[in-house]
């Protein structure tokens, strides 16, 4: 199975595409099929995606599951602790620079 995914605009979210729109839930992504260039020419075109692509997955019972790791912890979210990273908002992050 082939399932699209990218990253969300506005946000910088990882996303998956669902058949009508984007998810920030891999469950929720579809089997595309031969259409995912297309789909993804439409949606970049349309700028509701940035750097999107197509991945292999195979389908669970949880939903799919990307075939590269790269993508398995895309899906599982962040891999640092957010309470520990600097926040650009933040006017005391400056200080941190080393």
């Amino acid at each position: 199975m082939n399932i699209l995914t990218g990253n969300d605009l506005k946000t910088g979210d990882v996303i998956w595409w669902t058949g009508s729109e984007w998810s920030r839930l891999v469950k929720d992504a579809v089997d595309v099929g031969d259409q995912g260039e297309t789909i993804l020419q439409q949606e970049e075109s349309a700028r509701r995606v940035n750097s999107p692509y197509i991945i292999e997955a195979e389908q669970t019972e949880g939903g799919p599951r990307p075939g590269h790791i790269k993508d398995r912890v895309r899906a599982l979210g962040p891999t640092v602790r957010l309470d520990l990273t600097l926040k650009p908002a933040d006017p005391n992050a400056g200080d941190w620079v080393i």
